[in-house]
């Protein structure tokens, strides 16, 4: 859509609660063809809650960041957020993810390309500020919780969750959701074979061990991430 915005006298601007030297990093290694720019101390998020743009969250919890030691977010990391605004202040578009555990607590679908443009579009011909969008056309599917939990638990090999890190070029090739598969069907095969070779006594007691031992980890990770049903 960058051709298109730009022929009608927009430009593109990605935020990012990042440093400005990992903003201007993304922008040259993924060649987004816009600025990144970072907003580590929230001034530009705070401008945009003062003009009434749109409240973006942000989390302050960098627990289930762990992996990601070069990340810095002195004062929480974003959530997902899309506002286009004219040149007169008024709002074209506006749409805020509300993490929650149906959405990944806000890893998941962002609104689709072409959808977002055409709303832009239509709303160059109105006058009022556009309302918030709460049911956009996402672009990808989102996992439910209890998938994104079980990808979270094979990373930590089914005692601890683990998020996965984000990558930097040089980084070592860490595993990727993709690779939990293998791990989850042969954790299956695993409790499969207990149950058939383990008399019923000793297959509980190792069940319950094993539930006993991997529940901290997951009330650890629920609390990581946030659950925001209701944002008001």
């Amino acid at each position: 859509m960058l051709a298109e915005i730009r022929a009608a006298g927009g430009e593109v601007f990605g935020i990012t609660s990042e440093p400005q030297t990992l903003a201007s990093e993304a922008e040259s290694h993924w060649e987004t063809g816009f600025p990144l720019i970072g907003d580590p101390h929230h001034e530009i998020r705070q401008d945009c809650l003062k003009r009434d743009w749109v409240d973006v969250f942000y989390n302050t919890d960098h627990g289930h960041l762990r992996e990601r030691k070069w990340a810095s977010h002195p004062k929480g990391y974003y959530q997902p957020a899309v506002v286009a605004a004219h040149k007169t202040g008024r709002v074209l578009y506006r749409w805020r993810c509300v993490p929650k555990f149906s959405n990944m607590s806000g890893a998941g679908a962002r609104p689709e390309a072409r959808y977002t443009w055409e709303k832009i579009s239509a709303a160059l011909g109105e006058s009022t500020d556009a309302a918030p969008d709460v049911d956009p056309i996402m672009g990808s599917e989102t996992l439910n919780w209890p998938r994104f939990l079980l990808l979270l638990s094979a990373h930590g090999w089914f005692i601890r969750p683990r998020a996965f890190p984000l990558r930097r070029e040089g980084d070592p090739d860490l595993a990727k959701p993709a690779d939990m598969r293998k791990r989850i069907y042969g954790f299956g095969v695993f409790w499969l074979l207990l149950f058939l070779v383990l008399p019923i006594g000793w297959f509980t007691a190792a069940l319950a061990t094993f539930i006993a031992v991997a529940t901290p980890g997951h009330i650890e990770i629920h609390r990581q991430f946030q659950n925001k049903p209701n944002p008001h």
